[in-house]
């Protein structure tokens, strides 16, 4: 599966900048959460969403035997180990230790991420050690053509 530019992931990714956040939403200059950034950026670089997203839950900390967002990204994307995710890669962090991955940013630089974050919006910031270790998983967005 041949990936997207990351340049254009990223241009994308950045045009989001600002949007207010709202819970399960996805649209550019009105509102989004985390998901809903990865998934308007994913209907710009690749095109329409393969299936309908189920209305999820909030809890960071929430466990449970399965990687609800890994196990939909792995049908779509190509996983790539997180130490060696590059820019324009979609990246899922689990955001309390045991907890299933539930927070989803966009690298754009070896430093810097994109997110959309409660009270914040979207936003780009400073990839810092905390937010490292907090990965779990990476994919790249596929061209349409190899989906």
């Amino acid at each position: 599966m041949m990936a997207v530019d990351p340049a254009l992931v990223i241009a994308t990714a950045r045009s989001w900048l600002g949007t207010p956040y709202h819970d399960q939403a996805s649209l550019r200059g009105v509102g989004c959460d985390c998901l809903g950034l990865a998934r308007g950026v994913w209907r710009e670089v690749v095109g329409d969403e393969p299936f309908p997203i189920p209305p999820y839950s909030r809890d960071w900390g929430e466990t449970g035997p399965r990687e609800v967002l890994a196990d939909g990204a792995r049908k779509m994307m190509r996983e790539v180990a997180p130490s060696e995710a590059g820019h324009g890669a979609l990246v899922l962090f689990r955001m309390a230790p045991r907890a299933i991955a539930k927070h989803v940013g966009i690298l754009t630089a070896p430093d810097r991420f994109i997110h959309a974050y409660e009270r914040l919006g979207v936003v780009e910031e400073v990839l810092t050690p905390t937010w490292r270790r907090r990965i779990a998983f990476a994919f790249l967005f596929p061209l349409p053509s190899s989906i």
